[in-house]
């Protein structure tokens, strides 16, 4: 078995959920050999499962992106006037706002900022059919003020593959498990980064690219509305939140993938350097 699996298991301290456990397993296998293919919706936003609360305002880069006050996506601050998040996010014709510097989007305290979006940046090469370049930034109506509950997040600027096994994170307000509910407090999760060749290969018949994903494994992971969220490793933020499993989150066969930040900085700068420039 592979180590994304082994992991997985061990998340099952009791026997009897470990069975119950191996037996939905199974059943999801035979159900998969009926089907001609796997089905899987590239645009579906993918909550933190099996994670845990995040330390309130511990993540002051984490944005949560609404639509008509309603959580959505997520997103992290890159500057103090752009959000980077992912490409898929973008729905034609909806009004979105950005809210900064939040722990518990239900009970926003002082220092919580609602700001309205101002201009959207999907990658020109953002393909919906097979999520390559999900990757976007967001110009807001005007900038924020920097204070410990608010604050960018740097961004990986080194091109070589980080080693699998490293010990990274995600977070986010997406959904607690697939068919629940999503959460009003920033949770979190540990995960650890996976091999590229591997992740490409448990992806078979996707058009992953080595060169602009990720993959990471973990106990926890990204779910339902955790999507253009972080995975940071450290304290840099090494990629976007992209896709995973269309019927089952933080999946052990079909890891959740990441758009590498470090294959687009080129792109991020250029975006930034050329919209300071317009009123």
């Amino acid at each position: 078995m592979s180590p994304p699996f082994l992991i997985f298991i061990q998340c099952f301290a009791s026997e009897s959920l470990l069975i119950v456990f191996m037996m939905t397993i199974i059943s999801l296998l035979l159900l998969a050999s009926l089907l001609p293919h796997l089905t899987f919706t590239a645009h579906v936003n993918v909550g933190i499962v099996n994670g845990k609360e995040a330390k309130p305002h511990s993540r002051p880069y984490m944005v949560s992106l609404q639509i008509n006050g309603h959580h959505n996506c997520c997103g992290f601050l890159v500057s103090d006037e752009f959000v980077l998040t992912a490409a898929h996010c973008q729905k034609k014709n909806e009004i979105r706002t950005a809210v900064v510097g939040a722990h518990d989007l239900k009970n926003m305290t002082e220092g919580s900022v609602r700001i309205r979006v101002k201009s959207y940046h999907q990658h020109p090469y953002y393909n919906r059919d097979t999520n390559l370049n999900d990757i976007m930034l967001l110009r807001l109506q005007e900038k924020v003020k920097l204070s410990q509950n608010v604050e960018p997040i740097s961004l990986m600027n080194n091109k070589k593959d980080i080693k699998p096994g490293t010990a990274c994170s995600v977070a986010g307000w997406g959904k607690l498990k697939f068919k629940g509910s999503a959460s009003d407090r920033l949770m979190e999760a540990n995960v650890e980064i996976m091999k590229n060749t591997q992740c490409k290969n448990k992806w078979k018949g996707r058009k992953y690219s080595i060169s602009k994903m990720m993959c990471v494994f973990g106990c926890g992971g990204s779910c339902k509305g955790d999507s253009g969220g972080p995975l940071i490793c450290g304290d840099t933020a090494v990629g976007v939140t992209s896709f995973g499993d269309a019927n089952v989150c933080n999946s052990p066969e079909h890891p959740n993938v990441y758009t590498k930040i470090s294959a687009y900085l080129k792109w991020i700068r250029k975006i930034i350097r050329i919209k300071k420039n317009v009123k």
